[in-house]
Order: C-alpha cells, then sequence, then structure tokens
C-alpha cells in the first residue's frame, strides 16, 4: 500500500471526529465548536474547539493540512540540511483541560511530513501521547503507560522503552529542572531514512504509518478510563489553586520548547489554531512551594521523575 496524502489524510479526519465525539459523550454537556481556516501560504485545517463544559474547561482538537515553500526549522531539529526545502504537513493534535483538578489535562499529537532532499523525496511519522495530573493515582499512570506498551507492541516491543524514554527526555522544563507531567510517549522522524542520532529505527512508510494509528488509536482507550473514575471526586478551592499554578508550567513548555507550537508559529499557521492548546484560566505565584509530605509535593517528588509505570 502507497502511504501518502491520499492514504493518510482519511484517517486523520477520521481520528479528529471521533476523538471530539468521543470527548463530546464524556463531558455530557457542552459540544464543539468548528472552525475552519485557511493559510496564506497553501492549506489550512478545521480547528474544533469545547469551552466551558460541565468536565472539560477546555478541549481542542486540531486538524491541520498545509504546505509552503520552505519546511521550518522545528519540522526538521533532526535534519537541519532539510530545512528550508519545500514541504507537506499533516495531523491532528489535541489537548484537554478539564475542570477538576483530579482529572489529568492530556496531549496526544500525530503528523506526516513529506519534502525533498536534492530531488528525493522524504516522508516521516511523528506523534505521541502523554499525561499530566495534578493529583496523581499511581493506577491511573500504570493504565496510561500499558495502553502505550500495548498498543505499539503490536507493532514492536522494542517500540515503547525507546518511545517512552524519548518521551521524559522531550517533556522537561529545562529552566525548573522539573518534568512537565509523568509522560507516555514520543517520537519523531519515523520512516526509511531516520536519521542516525534519531532513537527511531529506519522503518518502512507502512509500519511508521502503523505506529502513528497506534498512538492515535490508543488515545481515548488511555485516558477515557481515568476521566470516567475521577471526574466526580469533590475538590476544594485550594486544590483548584493547586491545578492553576501546575497549568503555568503547562503554559511555559508549549511557549518556550513545544516543538509543534514553534512548527505553527515558524510556519505562519493560524494563531488561535496553534495557541487552543491553552488552559482557559492559569495562575503563577511567586517562588511557591508545597508543604512537606502534602499531596501537591508528592506529585513533584513521587510522580514526575521519570520512572517505569507498568507493573
Amino acid at each position: 500500500m502507497e502511504i501518502d496524502r491520499e492514504t493518510v489524510l482519511p484517517y486523520l479526519t477520521g481520528l479528529q471526529n471521533r476523538i471530539c465525539s468521543a470527548l463530546e459523550e464524556l463531558d455530557g454537556e457542552a459540544r464543539f465548536r468548528g472552525d475552519r481556516w485557511q493559510r496564506e501560504e497553501g492549506g489550512g485545517g478545521d480547528t474544533r474547539v469545547l469551552t466551558d463544559g460541565a468536565v472539560f474547561e477546555r478541549a481542542g482538537v486540531n486538524l491541520s493540512h498545509v504546505h509552503g515553500a520552505q519546511l521550518p526549522p522545528a519540522a526538521s531539529a533532526a535534519r537541519p540540511g532539510l530545512a528550508g526545502r519545500p514541504f507537506e504537513a499533516m495531523g491532528v493534535s489535541l489537548v484537554v483541560h478539564p475542570r477538576n483538578p483530579y482529572v489529568p489535562t492530556s496531549h496526544c499529537n500525530v503528523r506526516f511530513f513529506t519534502t525533498t532532499d536534492g530531488g528525493a523525496p522524504i516522508a516521516w511519522f511523528g506523534g505521541g501521547f502523554d499525561l499530566t495530573p495534578y493529583y496523581p493515582f499511581a493506577e491511573d499512570c500504570a493504565h496510561w503507560h500499558q495502553v502505550a506498551h500495548d498498543r505499539l507492541g503490536r507493532v514492536s516491543p522494542e517500540l515503547y522503552p525507546a518511545f517512552k524514554s524519548w518521551c521524559d527526555r522531550y517533556f522537561q522544563l529545562p529552566h525548573r529542572g522539573e518534568a512537565r507531567g509523568i509522560g507516555g510517549v514520543f517520537f519523531d522522524d519515523l520512516g526509511p531514512t531516520a536519521p542516525p542520532e534519531s532513537p527511531s529505527p529506519a522503518v518502512d512508510l507502512a509500519t511508521a504509518f502503523s505506529v502513528m494509528k497506534a498512538v492515535g488509536d490508543g488515545f481515548l482507550e488511555a485516558y477515557r478510563p481515568i476521566v470516567e473514575r475521577r471526574r466526580g471526586l469533590a475538590y476544594s478551592e485550594a486544590e483548584r489553586r493547586w491545578q492553576l499554578l501546575r497549568r503555568g508550567r503547562y503554559v511555559e513548555f508549549n511557549l518556550l520548547h513545544d516543538r509543534g507550537t514553534l512548527f505553527g508559529i515558524q510556519s505562519r499557521g493560524r494563531t488561535e489554531s496553534i495557541l487552543m492548546s491553552m488552559p482557559p484560566l492559569v495562575a503563577w505565584e511567586y517562588d511557591h512551594s508545597p508543604p512537606p509530605g502534602s499531596p501537591e509535593a508528592s506529585l513533584l517528588e513521587d510522580f514526575l521523575p521519570p520512572r517505569d509505570w507498568l507493573p
């Protein structure tokens, strides 16, 4: 089977539809607002945002399909020689910010790039999903990683360990020396021409497409049970305040270090769609430290440092 836009784009469109329907069902009240847009340099997308729901304070699920004359540096971090080449990119990116502090924020992204190297076509896949809890539960973290392990294991048993470690390295706030969340999986440059220094193995495009689908199809399997278990838990204003403070870390990472955000800005994408990942409410407090022995301190000390979550 030839892997190209005619194969990948219908999958991505279906994935966006499935995830939006599932999140609406989980929320029970709010619905997604659809917003189709065009990019002056080429292509466009379909941004869908759910706001002020019963369960989700904001959820955004963005489908983009863009092309242009110059591949931005953020999309070619491991292939600097390709920067500035003509490119085509498509993907689904989503972020879910729940209202209840006991329900984690979640993120998923799957993407497909094509470009040329001296006239020869080059294509690769990337993606992953990660979880950002505020009051974490070990069983939720184990379930999240078990789904990632099992889904990727259907393609190759070597993928989860490599992509889990990559996720742990990627979702770090170096200026604070802490992780954004408890990780998941992250990969890039997956295809026949993976750079030698990349953690991704060199695989044919059909296998790489299977990996991307494993991540995309695994997101709801991983996230839905966690939402269902935690959305009814009672919480206080103090717990809500901690959630807003930790959302500040999320914003810091997305604006300073996230390659997807940088790609959107560098490719002159639609700003509202790029920044849909921002939480609607966030707080910063000068030099805040949680009390020793508190649940908040446990998040920082027991859950955020990278660890093996599988039984």
